[in-house]
């Protein structure tokens, strides 16, 4: 009789289980692995019957986990993953030459995208394949080497390189300044803020700075609240404000190459400082494969000597 057959849970249970105990959510877990969320609670269920603990406690539109079901969750996160890097470790060994970055989708357009020659001719034997998405990478279900996003963004389980700082201000187009016939020039005071039509970038969860987040930290008494335009999507939000619709808030590794152009000019001259604004994060703990090593190296290079 096979050993494992009474002593492992469910097995199709476990990806549920492991993304809901992530995502604290029945339904986020469910969208991530393209589910229902009656589909995922169903198999939480017939987990904790076959375990007879409860895994997580719930209420009105949430779930928590329990002691039990955080603790069971660090051990099948743990083996999880241990599957995946020895799969991905195979796979590997028909990936030589070619190494994958996920980045959140501001980073790639605007960050990632024109340094890229720079790794080419450093490692003109390497490709690099790009994965840009608009979710965190403790969501993402793609496969990736290294990883690079915003520090306040879900990471996951994944082993952190190293950190990197940035810096967050206000921008907009020089043209936006010009129709408003505005008597004084950048840096204008922060108290005419608010008389400015603002662009918001609004995500859920929240894990991006907005503006009265901003002011906050800047330690400033303003509020700004909710005036303004909303968009889901941050490069969209920066193209509006190079087509002079708005002021939004500019990331400085992102935007040096459009304040570089004069395609967008910094407005005020306030600027809220993040030592570890950016995170590099690696798939797998252990030795790097040499592409991978190889990237990591670079993108430490481009941010940490880019202060």
């Amino acid at each position: 009789m096979n050993r494992f057959r009474k002593s492992l849970p469910p097995l199709a249970s476990l990806l549920p289980f492991e993304a809901a105990a992530r995502l604290e959510s029945f339904t986020q877990a469910a969208e991530e692995l393209n589910l229902t969320q009656a589909a995922v609670s169903r198999q939480i269920r017939a987990l904790e019957e076959d375990l007879g603990v409860r895994l997580f406690e719930r209420r009105h539109r949430a779930v928590f986990l329990t002691e039990a079901g955080r603790d069971f969750a660090l051990s099948v996160a743990a083996s999880l993953e241990t599957l995946a890097a020895r799969a991905t470790e195979l796979r590997s060994k028909d990936r030589s030459g070619e190494v994958v970055l996920f980045a959140e989708l501001c980073s790639a357009y605007y960050w990632v995208m024109p340094r890229l020659a720079g790794f080419h001719q450093r490692h003109p034997r390497i490709e690099i394949r790009v994965t840009a998405s608009t979710l965190p990478v403790a969501r993402t279900t793609e496969p990736f080497d290294v990883a690079l996003q915003t520090s306040d963004r879900p990471s996951g389980a994944y082993p952190l390189a190293f950190t990197a700082t940035d810096e967050v201000f206000p921008v907009c187009s020089p043209a936006y300044l010009a129709k408003r016939k505005t008597a004084s020039r950048p840096p204008l005071p922060l108290a005419d803020l608010p008389n400015h039509r603002l662009l918001h970038h609004r995500v859920e969860p929240q894990d991006w700075l907005e503006w009265d987040d901003w002011l906050e930290r800047l330690g400033s008494p303003l509020r700004v609240g909710h005036r303004g335009t909303a968009f889901d999507s941050y490069p969209v939000l920066i193209q509006a404000a190079v087509e002079g619709h708005g002021i939004g808030l500019g990331w400085r590794r992102a935007m040096e190459r459009l304040l570089q152009s004069g395609s967008l000019l910094r407005p005020f001259g306030e600027r809220v400082i993040l030592p570890r604004g950016l995170s590099v994060y690696r798939r797998e703990q252990g030795q790097l494969r040499p592409e991978a090593a190889a990237l990591l190296a670079w993108l430490e290079d481009e941010l940490t000597g880019d202060t």
